[in-house]
C-alpha cells in the first residue's frame, strides 16, 4: 500500500513533465540547504537564481509556476528573504499586476473586432509581401496600445479557423472532423496543405514579432515596461518618446527585415496562399458574414468605440493603466449584454497564472536584495566609462532574456539601477538612459528564443504549432533574422541616443 501511494505521489510531481526535470527540481530543493551551510547567503543566491532560471528557461517542459514557486518558497524557508520582503515588492508592482488582471481581461471582449480586422487582411490582401507588412505592423500598432499576448492569441484563432476549413475541406470530413490527422487527406491537395502550413508559419511569426515591435514602445505593450516606467516616473506619452529613438528606428529595420524574408524566401519564409485554398476561405468567410446578425454588428461597433477610448485614456494618461483596463471590462460586457458572471470570468483564464508567477518572480527578486547579489555586477558596470554602461546593460539585458524571460530580468535590473540613482551614485538623466537600454535590451533581443518572449511561448504551446509544423527549432531558426537585426540595431541607437534624439528633434 506504502509503495502505490510512493509511485502515485511520484507521478503526480510536477505531473506531465519529464522524470529528468522532476529530479533536477529534487535535487535543487535538497541541495539549497545543504550549500547554505557550506557556502553561505550570497552564493546559495547566487545558486537559487540560476536554479529558476532553468525553470524559465524549460518552460515548455513544465509552467515555471509550480517548480519556480517551490523554490520561493524554500528561499523564505531558509531564511534567505521573508514573507515582508516578498510582500513589499508585490506591492511595488501593484501597477503591473493590475494591468495583467484587469487590461488583459478588458481586450478578451475585444477579440470579435480584432478577429475582424486580421480575417479581412488575410483574404483581402493578395500580395503576400504587402499582406507580411501588413499584419507585422497591425500586430506593432494593437500591441503598443493593447496587449501582444491578446494580439498573439487573436492571430493564433484566425489561424486555427482557416486551418480547420481548409483541413476539413481536403480530407472529404465535414462532421466528427480532427484536423491534426492527416490520414484523409487526398493526395493530390498535400502539396496546398504543406504551402499553407508554410504561408500560416510565416505570417504568425511576422505578427508575433510585430508584437515585439510594438510592445517595446509603450508603457502597456509589455508587463515590465509598465514596471520600468513607474520606477521612472514617465506617463504614456513620456515613455514614448523617451524610447523613440531607440523604438522608431528599430521598427524600420523590423519592417524592412520582414520584406527582405518575404523577397528571398530565406529562413523559411515567403511561402505564398494557394489559389485553391484562398478560394475555399473566401467561401467560408462569406457564409460566416452572412449569418452576421445586427446585434453582432453593434457589438463590433461597440468594440471599436472602446477601443478609442482606450487609446485616448492611455495618451493622456486619465488613470492607472490597470484601472482603464477594467473600465474597458466594464464598457464592453455592459453595452454587448455581457452580464453572466462565468462568461465574464473567461477573460480572467489567459493572464491569472501569468500574474502568479509574476508574484514567484518578486519572490525571487526580494532574495536578490536581501542578499545584494546584483551588487558586484553592478558595481562593475558602473565602473565602466559612463558612455558604455548603457550599451553593456543593453547587452546584459539581452543575453540573459534570450535564456530567460524578461519581464524578470528587466524587474531585477531595474530595481538595482533604481536604487542606485536613490542612493545617489547616478544622475538622474544617466538614470533614464540606462532605462532605455534596459527596456530595450529585454524586449528587443529576447525574440531569438520562445523564452523570453511570452508572446512567442503562447504561439509555441498552443493548438495551432503542431498543426502548422512549428517546433521549438523552427521558431528558433525562423526567428534569428530578426534577433541579429533587432538586436544589433537597437544596440546602435543606444550608443547613439543622443545624436539620433537630436535628429528627430526630441532632445531637452
Amino acid at each position: 500500500m506504502i509503495k502505490t501511494y510512493n509511485e502515485a505521489l511520484a507521478r503526480n510531481f510536477l505531473g506531465q513533465s519529464p522524470q529528468w526535470y522532476k529530479n533536477s527540481i529534487i535535487f535543487f530543493l535538497l541541495f539549497n540547504p545543504i550549500a547554505l551551510w557550506l557556502f553561505g547567503p550570497f552564493v546559495t543566491g547566487w545558486i537559487l537564481l540560476l536554479e529558476f532560471i532553468f525553470t524559465l528557461a524549460l518552460a515548455l517542459k513544465c509552467y515555471p509556476l509550480q517548480p519556480g514557486g517551490l523554490l520561493a518558497i524554500e528561499a523564505v524557508l531558509l531564511g534567505m528573504t521573508s514573507p515582508g520582503a516578498v510582500y513589499q515588492e508585490t506591492i511595488g508592482a501593484f501597477e503591473v499586476i493590475l494591468l495583467l488582471i484587469f487590461m488583459v481581461a478588458g481586450i478578451y471582449f475585444m477579440k470579435d473586432l480584432l478577429l475582424f480586422v486580421f480575417t479581412k487582411l488575410l483574404l483581402k490582401v493578395r500580395s503576400k509581401l504587402t499582406l507580411s507588412i501588413l499584419f507585422s505592423i497591425v500586430a506593432a500598432v494593437l500591441s503598443a496600445f493593447l496587449d501582444a499576448l491578446t494580439v498573439t492569441a487573436v492571430l493564433i484563432s484566425v489561424g486555427v479557423g482557416f486551418y480547420s476549413v481548409y483541413h476539413k475541406v481536403a480530407s472529404g470530413h465535414h462532421s466528427e472532423h480532427h484536423h491534426g490527422d492527416d490520414t484523409h487527406i487526398h493526395h493530390y491537395q498535400r502539396e496546398h496543405l504543406e504551402q499553407f502550413r508554410a504561408f500560416l508559419r510565416s505570417l504568425l511569426m511576422h505578427g508575433a514579432v510585430g508584437t515585439a515591435l510594438g510592445g517595446v514602445c509603450t508603457l502597456v505593450g509589455e508587463p515590465q515596461n509598465l514596471l520600468i516606467a513607474e520606477r521612472a516616473g514617465w506617463t504614456f506619452i513620456e515613455f514614448f518618446l523617451t524610447m523613440a529613438p531607440v523604438t522608431m528606428p528599430v521598427l524600420i529595420g523590423g519592417l524592412l527585415t520582414c520584406a527582405f524574408l518575404e523577397l528571398t524566401g530565406w529562413f523559411g519564409y515567403g511561402a505564398k496562399l494557394p489559389e485553391e485554398v484562398r478560394c475555399i476561405l473566401e467561401d467560408y468567410d462569406k457564409e460566416q458574414s452572412d449569418k452576421r446578425t445586427a446585434r453582432d454588428d453593434a457589438a463590433l461597433i461597440v468594440q471599436a468605440l472602446v477601443a478609442l477610448v482606450l487609446v485616448l485614456s492611455l495618451a493622456f494618461h486619465v488613470a492607472s493603466v490597470g484601472l482603464v483596463g477594467l473600465m474597458i471590462i466594464v464598457l464592453l460586457t455592459a453595452f454587448n449584454g455581457i452580464i453572466e458572471e462565468h462568461q465574464i470570468g473567461h477573460a480572467f483564464e489567459e493572464a491569472l497564472p501569468f500574474t502568479a508567477l509574476l508574484v514567484v518572480f518578486f519572490a525571487i527578486v526580494a532574495v536578490i536584495h536581501d542578499q545584494h547579489l546584483f551588487q558586484p555586477v553592478i558595481d562593475y558596470v558602473f565602473s565602466l566609462d559612463v558612455g558604455v554602461q548603457p550599451a553593456m546593460f543593453f547587452v546584459a539585458n539581452g543575453v540573459l532574456s534570450m535564456i530567460s524571460d524578461n519581464v524578470f530580468v528587466a524587474t531585477v535590473y531595474i530595481n538595482e539601477v533604481r536604487a542606485t540613482l536613490d542612493a545617489g551614485k547616478i544622475s538622474r538623466e544617466h538614470f533614464d538612459m540606462l532605462a532605455v537600454a534596459i527596456n530595450t535590451g529585454t524586449n528587443l533581443p529576447s525574440v531569438a528564443t520562445p523564452n523570453g518572449q511570452a508572446a512567442f511561448l503562447f504561439l509555441l504551446t498552443s493548438a495551432l504549432a503542431p498543426l502548422i509544423r512549428l517546433s521549438y527549432g523552427k521558431m528558433v531558426f525562423m526567428a534569428l533574422p530578426y534577433t541579429l537585426v533587432l538586436g544589433s540595431l537597437g544596440l546602435l541607437c543606444v550608443l547613439n541616443y543622443h545624436s539620433i534624439s537630436a535628429a528627430m528633434g526630441l532632445s531637452s
